[in-house]
């Protein structure tokens, strides 16, 4: 097991030192630059859109909304990246390591915009819903179907398996540390309440999971913030050590660059999802008007959960000396933050934190679940082939409950390279239709409109599914209604 470890160790030094990272900056840089800095400069757009209410006419059924997409993507990238995430960049990395999760966010959220904006574009019906990703772009807007099927198979096994393997394993730390529960039994009791969902015998869990998920969420929050506001004093002495140690300005941090650049990237990328083409997924099932506003909307959910809870989780960490101990870049991931949270609100918060992390882990289990379900009906329609699937997601449940934490990170990491790889080359072939369909936004924005996409706008477009010019939509604004 240990010389599987270090072989996957080794591998994902040398696809995040000489690949990855490389692709993830010049992707980022050249969809920064052709798009005038999209990500900065329609800020406030990102906010207004937030306003949307779109309603399929004939049906008289809501979609999802703009607001109600972004409630459920923030709820879903803040959780255990933002947590434990956080404070193993730092306790691997040095807090220099935050400074580079910053650089993967702003830089990598132009690309979040454009594979938002063209999973909306190439998604398809599914009912009265919608569904997409990365697969069907690949598939309708590349016309490389293999591609597509390359990519489900890497976030099947990326989400379905190896991510759901990291989520057990930080409750089962969390439960251990907060309560000395046996990791097995754990596993066992995520496992048993995962096979009630997702065998579909009852959906009562994943109702309260989606209710209680957001407020977790905001409380969270609410509590990093109070933590912050409370050692308001000592932020600007943390920002200085974050910024001296990413580029090695204090002595002997040096040789620690490349170790801080590749934890901030790694954590960033688990974090905020950008460019890896999971996001993309979610952002399909919304009922918007454009696909620039769903676009849009993913890009603030890049914003909100690096440069807002992952810095103030940061913050909390850098506050105590958790992250020093010996050992704390192996095996107490989740404990440094409960540590440091206790140690300036007591230990409810540690109590706090550990039901918080598993309603966001088990939430996250039911979500990545359904992740690669959606891209194993891409492949092909299968009851047996789904059948199998389930039973490979508990097995790996349970076993990321047991197994040592850094082969579980290091898988995760090998697939979420997987899964960037495919998907940024896919944007980078695509990024034309993007920025297509955001001058198209923007003129209709100069024209004081609040933009429609026809596909009959771009003709020359085959494989739109769903922006027929039969299909009618009507957008609900505060004070006035637009067909």
């Amino acid at each position: 097991m240990t010389n599987l470890s270090d072989f996957i160790e080794s591998l994902n030094n040398y696809l995040y030192s000489y690949v990855l990272i490389a692709l993830l900056l010049i992707t980022g840089i050249f969809f920064t630059f052709k798009s005038k800095g999209v990500q900065f400069r329609l800020l406030p757009e990102m906010f207004r859109v937030l306003t949307d209410k779109a309603t399929i006419e004939g049906k008289g059924k809501k979609g999802v909304s703009s607001f109600q997409a972004f409630t459920v993507s923030a709820a879903s990238r803040i959780g255990t990246g933002n947590i434990a995430g956080v404070a193993t960049a730092i306790a691997l990395g040095g807090p220099g390591a935050v400074f580079w999760m910053w650089v993967m966010a702003l830089i990598g959220a132009g690309s979040s915009f454009v594979e938002s904006t063209l999973a909306q574009l190439y998604k398809v019906k599914d009912g009265d819903n919608f569904r997409g990703g990365p697969a069907y772009y690949m598939e309708k807007g590349l016309k490389k179907r293999w591609m597509g099927i390359l990519f489900a198979i890497a976030i099947t096994f990326c989400y379905g398996f190896v991510f759901n393997a990291v989520q057990t394993n930080t409750i089962a730390a969390s439960f251990d540390a907060s309560f000395g529960i046996d990791k097995i039994w754990i596993g066992l009791i995520v496992a048993t309440l995962t096979a009630v969902v997702i065998f579909g015998g009852i959906q009562r869990i994943a109702s309260v999971t989606q209710f209680l998920v957001p407020i977790m969420a905001i409380a969270y929050i609410i509590i990093a913030l109070i933590v912050v506001m409370m050692n308001i004093t000592e932020v600007p002495a943390i920002i200085k050590l974050i910024v001296s140690d990413a580029f090695g300005w204090k002595a002997g941090a040096g040789g620690a660059i490349g170790v801080a650049i590749m934890q901030g990237f790694k954590r960033g990328l688990f974090s905020n999802e950008a460019g890896l083409g999971s996001a993309p997924n979610a952002a399909a099932t919304a009922n918007v008007t454009h696909p620039v506003k769903q676009g849009l909307i993913q890009t603030l959910g890049v914003f909100v959960d690096t440069i807002l809870v992952c810095t103030a989780t940061a913050i909390i960490v850098l506050l105590g000396d958790a992250y020093l101990q010996k050992g704390a870049g192996n095996d107490s991931r989740i404990d440094i933050t409960q540590q440091s949270l206790v140690s300036q609100l007591g230990d409810w918060a540690g109590i706090f934190l550990t039901i918080a992390i598993f309603f966001f882990a088990f939430s996250s289990v039911i979500g990545n679940y359904y992740y690669g379900e959606t891209n194993i009906e891409f492949i092909k329609k299968s009851k047996r082939a789904l059948f199998f699937y389930r039973i490979a997601v508990l097995a790996f449940v349970i076993f990321g409950a047991v197994a040592k934490v850094s082969l579980v990170w290091n898988l995760a990491d090998l697939f979420m390279a997987f899964m960037a790889l495919i998907n940024l080359t896919a944007i980078l072939m695509l990024y034309r239709v993007a920025f297509r369909l955001l001058k198209n936004y923007m003129d209709q924005r100069k024209l004081g409109k609040d933009p429609v996409f026809k596909a009959s706008d771009m003709p020359d477009l085959d494989e739109i599914e769903c922006w027929n010019d039969e299909d009618k939509i009507t957008v609900s604004k505060v004070g006035k209604t637009e067909k």
